[in-house]
This record gives C-alpha cells, sequence and structure tokens, in this order.
C-alpha cells in the first residue's frame, strides 16, 4: 500500500445534539485519488469541513504524520491542503484574474515571487485553456463549467499536496463532469493527492484509486475503487445495472 498523506481516525462531527459524522476511518494515499460516495445527507461535506478546520470535530487528523485536528483553515493551507467547495464559492463580482490571484495569496505572504506564482498560473492554463480566454470577465458571468474550472484553479494557485474536492461534477453536465474528471486524473500524474467526495458514485469510482461508501455518517464499506464498481451492494444502491 501506497504511503499515506491524508489519515484520518475516528473522526465525529456533532451539530448540538446530533452526530453528523461517527467515527469515520479514511486514508488517502501519496498521489492517489481516494472518494467518498453516498446519498445526500449522508455527512460527506461535514466531513470535508472538519478535515480542512472548519468545523470542530473528535479524533485524529493526520497530514504528512503529522496531527493536524484543531489547527486553522489558513494554517492547513499554508501546509499544502486546499479545498475546492460545493457551492464554488468565487467571488462573483472580480475577475477570473482576481479569482485565481487570490488563490496564491498564501504563497506571496510566505514570500513566494510573481514570476513563481505566475508560473503556477500558467500550469492551470494549461490544464484549462479556457480560463486563460476569460481572464478579464467577471467569475459571476462564467457558465457552470468554467465557474468549476475556475474554483479548481484557484485552488491549485496554492500549490497543494492535498485537494479535496467536494462535489464537483454538481448542477454540471454529463460532458462537462467527465472533462471535470479527466482534468482530476492528471492531477493525480503529477504527483497530487485528491478526496473527492461526489454523488456520481460511478464516475468517482472510475476515477478514484480507492473508494470509501459513507451512509448516515457512518462508513459502511470501502475497498479497491475498481472493486467497489463491481460490487453487488454499491450496484444495487448507487450504480444501477447496463
Amino acid at each position: 500500500m501506497a504511503e499515506a498523506l491524508l489519515q484520518v481516525e475516528e473522526l465525529s462531527v456533532a451539530y448540538g445534539q446530533v452526530e453528523a459524522v461517527r467515527g469515520v476511518s479514511l486514508h488517502v494515499a501519496r498521489g492517489q485519488i481516494a472518494t467518498v460516495i453516498g446519498p445526500n445527507g449522508a455527512g460527506k461535506t461535514t466531513l470535508l469541513g472538519a478535515i480542512m478546520g472548519l468545523l470542530p470535530s473528535r479524533g485524529a487528523i493526520r497530514f504528512a504524520g503529522d496531527r493536524i485536528d484543531g489547527r486553522d483553515t489558513e494554517a492547513l493551507v499554508r501546509r499544502g491542503i486546499s479545498l475546492v467547495p460545493e457551492r464554488r464559492e468565487l467571488f462573483a463580482d472580480m475577475t477570473v484574474q482576481e479569482n485565481l490571484e487570490l488563490g496564491g495569496f498564501s504563497r506571496r505572504r510566505a514570500g513566494e515571487s510573481r514570476a513563481a506564482l505566475a508560473n503556477t498560473m500558467e500550469e492551470v492554463f494549461a490544464l484549462f485553456p479556457r480560463l486563460k480566454e476569460r481572464l478579464p470577465q467577471l467569475a459571476g458571468t462564467l457558465s457552470g463549467g468554467e465557474r468549476q474550472m475556475l474554483a479548481v484553479g484557484r485552488a491549485l494557485m496554492g500549490k497543494p499536496k492535498l485537494l479535496l474536492l467536494d462535489e464537483p461534477s454538481l448542477g454540471l453536465a454529463p460532458l462537462i463532469t467527465r472533462d471535470i474528471l479527466h482534468t482530476i486524473s492528471r492531477l493525480r500524474e503529477s504527483g497530487l493527492s485528491v478526496l473527492l467526495i461526489e454523488q456520481n458514485a460511478r464516475a468517482a469510482l472510475q476515477t478514484a484509486d480507492y473508494g470509501y461508501v459513507l451512509e448516515t455518517g457512518e462508513l459502511s464499506l470501502e475497498g479497491e475503487a475498481d472493486r467497489l464498481l463491481h460490487d453487488e451492494r454499491v450496484i444495487a444502491t448507487y450504480l444501477g445495472r447496463h
């Protein structure tokens, strides 16, 4: 098994008296894509929020061997973790270029040069050529697919080691979804590790190396993604038969 970059151990998250996530343990190996699938309301977004320091939690979270639970979100970004949230959360009244530049803000604060950030922006354009064409355009005027490209591109401007993706296919046409997930696969080839939260179970498992099934806040199944694609329970509940 490849070395784990992210390790989550017995993670629990509660909203008041209601536990949304209970005792979840998972890992993301270096240079691999792990996915968490499951129905709406299963706790997938809550899980990412806790890993990113946005929600209080119990349990242990380790990144590159170090405990990071309890750290604030900005510190995690500096460590090399970036989140693309479910609703993208772009600055609609700012241009594509300005949104991308904000993605590199922590690197600028750390003293990295404008040339280094410009190189990263060119890498983003290599993945998403359309963003280069839209640089002066306001983010709020982009199509759904373009907004998702910008959200991923903004996260990549921070040069993360681990990318957390929350429902990247949400609201997108199937062809755009395919293109986005293909790009995520290309990122893995560059050495980036990815934790992918996705309701489109078939697409997620076809993209990932390893998969988890989250139901009502608890993991019910895990295994190599290809094996889960052929698991009778996963097929019956999430994939359907062709």
